[in-house]
């Protein structure tokens, strides 16, 4: 049987068809170990399926295995798989190095608690799309997702988001990256030159947005999310928004604010890009609805599975208003032609069951639990600091007394081995003024160390701000 399993392995071994044959093939298998393309513990074909693919006698791959083992270079082990046991200490593949310094603690804000993803239920949906697979689903699909997808996210979106749409203007991507890349491009090629951007906002997709050749302008936020009265003094032909839970600064966007950024893409014949960060998980009271439902015509609506489920299963989703829809899968049909497929069909299962909801459900009463333990530590342990924003989401956003530096927080943190977010990278303009805060994300630890990551986040926070004292009082 092992035999049988090793004849199924390829080996590309290039002959020079110089001299004897078994020297050639002895040769270009010690080659391949010395080169590295062979480490140790890599099986080799057996020798009857290597010489039917180089074109020789059986005799002369065994005479060539025989010598290889006897320079130690393979194990032959007859009736089994032969193996690599050694290559030249000059080119032995280097051990994983040691990595000095990584945090044994873990808080910074943007991923889930990977370890609540719903495996046996993903497992069970899976097993049951495959059984009824018909053979079109293994071939191309469309650039916009598979029907399935786009149909059973029509209903849980208009159900559980309140999102206005249909399965033609829906356009499965790969999550918020891919996305913002895909409406970038239909921007410019709409004649934008320039977005507005809420202040703070997450670095990477504004240096994403800049790097599309669009300018950008930041539009100060505050407890009622973006200002819309200074967006209208800007030359924009969009604006980014998390209305749900402002990122980083956890509020949300109050409903005065809502009616004035809706009126203001509709006088401008502008487009609102609707990222819907952390909507599924309001703890503090019924959700807020999506922004694209008082304007369907305006707003781009985009959300993903990478926070209700996993970033690892990389789906999002895009939902278009008519008039650029032809233009977006255009381009996207440029681009590439559409996601895995199998992924896509699970997912429309997992929505159809209800065992979405179920999980979402689920990870929302954790999730909750973590805020409220994170606000009682640290008014127990650190009272001279806050949480703001709504109770919502997977980070809090904690401000600082105002005298405490990024650099004393650091420097702490990397003490504790604690790794964190401060705000001070998420303002367009960082600098002074600003508050001091950190982005705590509380849905990044497994449930069995989240309070360990409290406790040192506390420490860290108690000893920034005790030296940042001491430093004040008796100077540099």
């Amino acid at each position: 049987m092992a035999d049988d399993w090793s004849s199924s392995l390829d080996l590309c071994v290039q002959l020079s068809n110089r001299g004897s044959l078994g020297r050639d093939v002895e040769r270009a298998v010690r080659q391949a170990i010395c080169d590295g393309r062979l480490a140790i513990g890599a099986r080799l074909p057996s020798t009857r399926a290597l010489a039917h693919d180089l074109g020789v006698a059986r005799g002369t791959v065994s005479g060539a295995y025989a010598q290889l083992a006897a320079e130690g270079y393979i194990m032959l082990r007859p009736g089994a798989v032969s193996e690599v046991i050694w290559v030249p200490p000059a080119i032995e593949p280097p051990s994983v190095p040691e990595l000095d310094g990584i945090p044994t603690w873990d808080l910074r804000p943007g991923s889930p608690d990977s370890s609540g993803f719903p495996r046996q239920a993903w497992v069970r949906t899976t097993r049951a799309v495959f059984q009824r697979l018909p053979p079109d689903a293994f071939g191309y699909g469309s650039s916009q997702g598979t029907s399935e997808l786009r149909q059973a996210l029509t209903g849980y979106l208009g159900r559980a988001r309140g999102v206005l749409t249909s399965p033609d203007r829906l356009m499965i991507c790969s999550g918020f990256t891919q996305a913002l890349i895909l409406i970038c491009e239909v921007l410019r090629r709409s004649g934008a030159k320039a977005v507005a951007m809420e202040d703070p906002c997450a670095p990477r997709y504004r240096d994403m947005v800049a790097s599309s050749g669009l300018r950008i302008e930041g539009v100060p936020c505050d407890e009622e999310g973006i200002g819309v009265a200074a967006l209208r003094g800007l030359d924009v032909q969009a604006v980014i928004v998390t209305p749900a839970h402002q990122y980083p600064l956890g509020v949300t966007l109050s409903p005065a604010r809502r009616n004035a950024l809706t009126d203001w893409a509709r006088q401008r014949n502008a487009l609102i890009v609707e990222d819907d960060y952390d909507g599924e998980f309001r703890f503090d009271r019924r959700p807020v609805g999506s922004l694209q439902q008082m304007a369907a015509d305006r707003v781009i609506y985009v959300g993903t599975a990478s926070k209700t489920l996993a970033p690892a299963l990389r789906l999002g989703w895009i939902a278009l208003p008519a008039a650029i829809q032809p233009l977006a899968v255009e381009i996207r049909d440029r681009l590439d032609r559409g996601n895995a497929g199998f992924e896509q069909l699970v997912l429309a299962e997992f929505i159809g069951s209800g065992a979405l909801d179920r999980h979402v459900r689920r990870m929302r009463g954790e999730y909750r639990e973590r805020r409220d333990y994170l606000v009682r530590a640290l008014a127990r342990d650190v009272p001279q600091v806050a949480v703001t924003g709504i109770a919502a989401g997977m980070q809090a956003l904690v401000t600082l007394p105002g005298e405490t530096g990024d650099r004393a927080l650091l420097t702490a943190a990397k003490r504790h081995e604690l790794q964190l977010h401060t705000l001070t990278d998420y303002w367009h303009e960082p600098g002074a003024g600003h508050q001091p805060a950190v982005v705590v994300g509380y849905g990044r630890p497994p449930a069995n160390a989240f309070r360990s990551c409290v406790s040192e986040l506390a420490a860290v926070i108690a000893e920034a701000c005790g030296r940042t004292n001491l430093a004040c009082l008796h100077g540099p």
